[in-house]
């Protein structure tokens, strides 16, 4: 079995899990976000991206994401460009108790690979945070990708969230 197709496997498992946990808590969130940052490896440029995130609460302080998108990081003087598609999963923890504020955030998973640069790598992403009660959502982050080397890009998310 591939090792992408055991990892796949493992997630759909977990996440299983955390939505038989979540039984009791407060409702869902679905939320969309723009990435915008600076490569941080040696020769890339503007990194962007977009993605889609499902949040569930465990309680008023501690959430879990769930997040996948697309994400292109550019190479500096060159049109040649790495093109991620990141599914992640994390903690989420607001400093407060109302669930809405000043937050940190811890996610890992899997980057696959667009266009030339093939293969699968493990990405993590931590990041700190603030979000408004309205949905509104600005966080600095850092975003790695390893795999035979690593690349990764320091930046922001802006995002709105709703209840669903």
């Amino acid at each position: 079995m591939k090792n992408s197709t055991k990892f796949l496997a493992s997630a759909v498992a977990v996440v299983a899990l955390f939505f038989s946990v979540n039984a009791n808590a407060q409702s869902p969130k679905f939320g969309i976000g723009l990435n915008v940052g600076a490569g941080t490896s040696s020769g890339t440029g503007l990194a962007i991206g977009g993605d889609l995130r499902y949040q569930f609460d465990i309680d008023k302080q501690l959430s879990v994401p769930i997040t996948a998108g697309y994400t292109n990081i550019a190479i500096k003087d060159t049109d040649l460009n790495f093109g991620f598609i990141p599914v992640k999963a994390g903690l989420k923890y607001f400093f407060n108790d109302s669930g809405a504020g000043a937050y940190g955030l811890a996610e890992a998973g899997a980057a696959f690979s667009a266009g030339d640069n093939a293969g699968t790598s493990f990405v993590y992403s931590p990041a700190i945070g603030y979000s408004w009660s309205n949905g509104l959502d600005l966080a600095a982050k850092y975003e790695g990708y390893s795999n035979n080397g690593s690349v990764g890009y320091a930046g922001i998310r802006l995002a709105y969230g709703f209840k669903l």
